[in-house]
C-alpha cells in the first residue's frame, strides 16, 4: 500500500541535505531588472541549492527580482509581514502608490491582524523592491508560488492531479490483515495495531486513557461516513469525551477530500469499542478535527492561510493542551512562524512531522518546514528492528523522537481507521509517526494535569531510547509510554 506521503512535489532535482555550511555564493542571482523574469527552472534550482547547502529555504535567501518573478509564476499574492509601528494601512498605502492604484485591498483572512500579516496581489517589480527595503516589513513572500512551480503539460493533467492531491487517496479498509501479525484483539473487541507493544502502549493505559486533555489535529479533516469519529466516538472504553470538526481551509467544510486526516484521527484517539475497529493510542482524549489544507503538502495560499488560522484557533482555545500537524513544505512560511509562535506563547505543546519523500524526490531534504521550527516538536518514523529510519522517513538533527511504524520485513504499517465502516486501514511515513507521539504525551499530561509543557517533554524525553545519549538523526529515540506515564 502507498502511504500518506508529503513534501513539496515539483523540485527539478532534489539532492541530499546534510548540515554541512558550504559557499552560498556560488549561484549568482540575476542582475534586479524588472523586466527579465526568471524562469521557474532556474528559481527551482535556487531553491535546491539552499536545500542542499542550508538543509532549509526562505525567500529571504533570494533577489527581489527572484521573489517577483516567482509571484508572477504563481497566484500573484504576496504574504507581507509587517512590524507593530507601521500598521496595515501605511503598508496597504505603499503598496497602492507602487501599483498604481488609489488603494490595494488586503485579502483578509481571520488572523491577518492578531500576527500582523497582509495577503495582496501584487504585480510590479518596484513594490517587491520598496517593501524588501522597508525597515517595517519583516518577510514578503510569494506564498503560492509552491502550487505553480512544476510545469504541467495538458497531455500530463492525470499526473498534476495525482501530485496535486498528495498523501490522498489511501485511506481504505485492508482485507489482507492478519490476527496476531498485524494486531491483536483486546477488549471490549477493538484492535491493536501490532507496533504498540514497542512503546509499551497496553502498560501505559493501566495509568492512564489520555481522559480530559484536549488534542487539536491539524490536517484535511475527517470523514463524515466514519461513526467511529462521529456519532460513535464514545463507545466500549471510550466515553464521556468530545469531538469537534472544525474548518480553516478556505471553504469553511471540516470534511476530509483526502483521508489522511481521517487516518490521523484514528491512530490517535480513535475509540476502543465494541465494533472490531482499531483502538487509538489516547482513546479517552478530547479531539478537535480542522481541516485546513486540501492535502498535506502545504503548496497553496489557500493551504498556508488555513494552517496558519488553525494554528491560532488552537492558541486561542484555553482547553487545547496539544497540537499536531502532520503536514509540511519545504518552504518556510513567515505567518505560519507568526502563527506558531503565537501558539508557543500560549503554552500549546506542538508536534510536526519531520518528513516523509516521495517518488518524485531523488533524495532526501532534512526535516521539513514547520518541523524545522524551534517551536515544535519534529517526529519521524523507524522500522521495527529499532535502528532504521522507515523507508520514506526523514531523519536530522532536528528530530526530537521516534515511532515505530514499518514492519522490516513484511513492509506493514500501522493500523488506523478508514473513511468508513469498521474494519481498519493502515497509515505510514512520518505522519502516522507524528499523531502517535502526540497521543502519547496526551497520555502523559493527563497522569500529570498540573504540569507545564517543558516537564511533559522532559518525561519523555528521560523514558525514551537515546535518552543518555541524544541521536544526531533520531533525537531522543522511541518513546516507552509507560515509563513516560510512571507510577
Amino acid at each position: 500500500m502507498r502511504t500518506p506521503y508529503f513534501l513539496m512535489v515539483g523540485v527539478v532535482v532534489i539532492l541530499s541535505t546534510s548540515c554541512r555550511k558550504t559557499d552560498t555564493n556560488s549561484f549568482t542571482p540575476p542582475r534586479q531588472d524588472p523586466q527579465a523574469i526568471i524562469p521557474k527552472s532556474v528559481i527551482n534550482a535556487f531553491v535546491n541549492q539552499q536545500l542542499e547547502t542550508q538543509g532549509y529555504f526562505d525567500w529571504k535567501m533570494a533577489s527581489d527580482t527572484m521573489v517577483w518573478s516567482a509571484l508572477l509564476h504563481g497566484d500573484s499574492i504576496l504574504s507581507v509581514g509587517y512590524t507593530t509601528a507601521s500598521g496595515a494601512a501605511d503598508i496597504l498605502a505603499l503598496i497602492g502608490e507602487k501599483e498604481g492604484v488609489t488603494q490595494r485591498k488586503d485579502l483578509r483572512t481571520s488572523t491577518a491582524d492578531k500576527l500582523h500579516f497582509l495577503n495582496v496581489r501584487v504585480s510590479r517589480f518596484a513594490t517587491v523592491q520598496a517593501l524588501r527595503a522597508s525597515g517595517e516589513i519583516r518577510y514578503a513572500e510569494p506564498i503560492g508560488y509552491g502550487a505553480f512551480m512544476r510545469d504541467i503539460k495538458p497531455k500530463d493533467a492525470a499526473v498534476a492531479s495525482d501530485i496535486l492531491a498528495s498523501g490522498c487517496g489511501y485511506n481504505s479498509a485492508k482485507t489482507d490483515l492478519v490476527a496476531g501479525a498485524d494486531y491483536t484483539v483486546i477488549l471490549p473487541t477493538a484492535k491493536l495495531s501490532w507496533n504498540y507493544g514497542y512503546h509499551r502502549i497496553e502498560q501505559a493505559w493501566q495509568r492512564s486513557t489520555g481522559q480530559h486533555i484536549k488534542v487539536m489535529i491539524i490536517d484535511t479533516g475527517v470523514s463524515p461516513q466514519q461513526e467511529n469519529l462521529g456519532s460513535a466516538f464514545n463507545q466500549g472504553s471510550s466515553a464521556g469525551r468530545t469531538i469537534q470538526k472544525l474548518g480553516t481551509y478556505y471553504n469553511g467544510s471540516p470534511d476530509d477530500p483526502c483521508g489522511h486526516g481521517t487516518s490521523m484521527a484514528g491512530v490517535l484517539a480513535g475509540p476502543r469499542g465494541t465494533d472490531g475497529n482499531t483502538v487509538g493510542i489516547a482513546y479517552n482524549c478530547d479531539l478537535i478535527m480542522v481541516h485546513a489544507a486540501e492535502n498535506v503538502v502545504l503548496l497553496s495560499t489557500d493551504a498556508i492561510n488555513g494552517v496558519t488560522n488553525a494554528y491560532v484557533l488552537g492558541a486561542d482555545d484555553p482547553t487545547v493542551k496539544i497540537i499536531s500537524m502532520s503536514m509540511g513544505t519545504i518552504f518556510s512560511s513567515g505567518q505560519i512562524k507568526d502563527a506558531l509562535s503565537y501558539a508557543y506563547s500560549k503554552q500549546k505543546l506542538m508536534f510536526c512531522a519531520a518528513g516523509t519523500s516521495t517518488s518524485f524526490f531523488a533524495s532526501f531534504v532534512g526535516v521539513i518546514f514547520p518541523a524545522n521550527q524551534p517551536q515544535v516538536v519534529a517526529v519521524t518514523g523507524m522500522k521495527d528492528n529499532l535502528k532504521d529510519r522507515c523507508d520514506d522517513c526523514h531523519t536530522g538533527s532536528k528530530v526530537d523522537f521516534a515511532i515505530v511504524m514499518q514492519q522490516s520485513s513484511t513492509g506493514r504499517n500501522p493500523l488506523s481507521i478508514a473513511m468508513s465502516g469498521d474494519a481498519p486501514s493502515t497509515v505510514g511515513g512520518s505522519s502516522v509517526a507524528t499523531a502517535s507521539c502526540s497521543a502519547i504525551a496526551a497520555l502523559v499530561w493527563s497522569k500529570y494535569p498540573g504540569y507545564p509543557r517543558d516537564s511533559i517533554i522532559a518525561r519523555m524525553a528521560r523514558a525514551s531510547s537515546f535518552a543518555n545519549s541524544r541521536s544526531s538523526k533520531f533525537g531522543w529515540g522511541i518513546i516507552n509510554a509507560d515509563a513516560a506515564v510512571g507510577y
